[in-house]
């Protein structure tokens, strides 16, 4: 049987999400495959800035279903040219069987920036990669002194993270300032096969935002005197390459689940919840990657999942403020028939997002939700790889908030260099166009 996966290739203007379209994206297959596949496929980025999908040849699909020294994916390497921009080539695209894998791409307007193309080299993933191991810490952090201004009341859903691509006293490894949601993405692709349950793919998430969410809240590499959040160092942190495509079963998911997180009974701050492969190590207090996968295989729940490994003392929390968001969601869904002030909020949203994806028809702001704005719903949702139901669910919502912030900040790419955080701090650090595996 021949196993088939799907790419897409996304192009944006910076880290906005105002879409790029013209551009040449050309896609050959790396010389680590092991298989007979096509080579020199061009595509063309749409008025959304996106490709249609390709078929790509890929492994079997029990790769990934048991451990093993098989690598469960094919690897493609895509090249990104349009006029105006910084060419990009992204080597080690990772394609798994089933799957749709989408390849996001922050494009650098030349200006009288250098012209030599951006090379993003994507790492192995961790559970077929040579990653150090976890050094365990105690879960219970310190928390900064309620002098210094920084102790929140609660967690707070960041609106961006910076990372330190490296170990945290490698002063030589550059930071990255990427947006939140993105970051849980790249670092479940990073972390886990798309090609695992949905409870098991929760139950990581679940593991990655509470750990995320931690270093957040206690601050505590802000509070070492360093100049970001956390690490892409799998014995400190979680692994995190830069710039790496992710796939739509991981996507849809962290954006449901992007805010909710793990803490003990009577605890304020988010259980820092380490974890494991379970194949190279073993780790009987924290989650197993692999031992996950057998429970989600067996029908048990997320919050089963995570209480064999953290024990029956913890709960699901989901946070109350989302940093950046122009409207905290109104804790109801919006569906044909609804109206008041949230309906309104979403059809000017929408509305602003379509002067950068005309797909989406502009609606009346006269905050009933009907047929027409249910069918923009539907055309957004179908852009931004969500689940195609015209209603604005708790993952919709919030995805509609990130791009209408992100096609308004385009005045702020333009004008303001901070945000192009993958060339300037390249060139700040010296760092050189690729990265090498994570250093302790």
């Amino acid at each position: 049987m021949e196993y088939r996966g799907r790419l897409k290739v996304q192009c944006f203007n910076g880290e906005s999400y105002v879409p790029v379209d013209k551009c040449k994206v050309t896609i050959n297959p790396s010389e680590a495959n092991n298989l007979v596949v096509s080579s020199g496929i061009n595509l063309e980025t749409d008025s959304i800035g996106l490709t249609e999908p390709l078929d790509l040849s890929t492994p079997p699909l029990e790769y990934s279903q048991e451990p093993s020294d098989n690598v469960p994916y094919s690897i493609y390497d895509v090249i990104v040219e349009r006029s105006g921009f910084q060419d990009v080539l992204i080597r080690g695209v990772q394609v798994f069987p089933e799957e749709m894998a989408l390849q996001r791409v922050n494009l650098i307007e030349m200006g009288n920036r250098a012209s030599r193309a951006e090379t993003i080299i994507i790492l192995p993933n961790r559970l077929n990669g040579n990653y150090p191991e976890k050094i365990p810490e105690e879960t219970d952090k310190p928390l900064p002194p309620p002098s210094s201004g920084v102790v929140l009341p609660r967690p707070v859903i960041p609106e961006f993270i910076t990372v330190h691509q490296g170990g945290p006293e490698d002063a030589s490894a550059p930071n990255y300032r990427v947006m939140y949601k993105e970051y849980l993405k790249n670092v479940a692709s990073c972390e886990i096969y798309p090609t695992w349950s949905q409870s098991t793919i929760r139950a990581n998430v679940l593991c990655i935002v509470s750990f995320t969410l931690n270093r957040i809240y206690t601050e505590w590499y802000r509070g070492k005197g360093k100049n970001f959040d956390i690490t892409s160092s799998t014995a400190y942190d979680h692994a995190f390459n830069y710039g790496r495509n992710f796939y739509d079963s991981i996507s849809e998911i962290v954006d449901e689940i992007f805010s909710t997180y793990v803490r003990r009974f009577g605890r304020k701050q988010p259980l820092l919840t380490q974890y494991c492969d379970g194949k190279n190590v073993i780790c009987p207090e924290w989650l197993s990657q692999w031992g996950s996968k057998a429970l989600g295989d067996q029908g048990k729940v997320p919050y089963e999942i995570l209480t064999q490994y953290y024990g029956n003392d913890i709960e699901l929390v989901t946070a109350d403020q989302v940093k950046g968001s122009p409207s905290s969601y109104p804790g109801y869904n919006l569906t044909i028939g609804s109206r008041g002030v949230p309906v309104r909020s979403v059809q000017e949203y929408l509305n602003r997002i379509s002067d950068n994806y005309p797909l989406i028809l502009k609606v009346a702001i006269d905050g009933v939700f009907g047929e027409s704005t249910a069918s923009s719903v539907k055309v957004f949702q179908e852009v931004f790889n969500l689940p195609i139901t015209g209603i604005v669910d708790y993952a919709t919502w919030y995805k509609i908030s990130d791009v209408y912030v992100g096609v308004t900040r385009i005045a702020e790419l333009r004008g303001n260099s901070r945000f192009y955080p993958p060339m300037e701090n390249r060139l700040r650090s010296g760092a050189r166009p690729y990265f090498s595996y994570p250093k302790n």
